[in-house]
């Protein structure tokens, strides 16, 4: 287990930047994952963007934790912005990606994202895919 995983006190927050165009993704994400997905994991706060602009100034800042990007996101795409944010940021968090489907792998795998789970968002498939990656962060 990593240094995430071994933090557990309550106190300790892991900052989960969640980014669609589509505020009703954003919210079965956040929903899906709750604030605390497994008990080995810090609590999770969510921090919601709705631009490709803004997601690149989060992560320009640094205390990102996890980024989730909607690959069907408009009119940039989460696997583009995940392409763009490993090409560019010298250190980048986890990064999930939302495909369209699950023969969109590849897409996923082409951006660089750690993990991918397609549409329509599984609970139990999303959290277990946020553990995996911040188990091994």
């Amino acid at each position: 287990m990593s240094n995430v995983s071994q933090i557990t006190s309550p106190d300790v927050e892991l900052r989960v930047l969640v980014y669609s165009h589509d505020a009703g993704t954003r919210s079965r994400v956040m929903s899906a994952l709750g604030t605390r997905p497994h008990p080995d994991l810090p609590r999770l706060h969510y921090t919601e963007v709705a631009t490709a602009p803004v997601v690149i100034e989060h992560m320009d800042a640094g205390g990102v934790g996890l980024a989730i990007l909607d690959g069907e996101a408009a009119p940039t795409g989460g696997l583009g912005l995940a392409k763009q944010l490993r090409d560019e940021l010298d250190t980048c968090p986890p990064i999930l990606v939302l495909t369209g489907r699950p023969d969109d792998r590849w897409l996923a795998d082409w951006s660089r994202a750690d993990a991918a789970v397609p549409h329509p968002i599984d609970p139990l498939r999303l959290r277990e895919a946020v553990t995996v990656l911040l188990e091994d962060d």
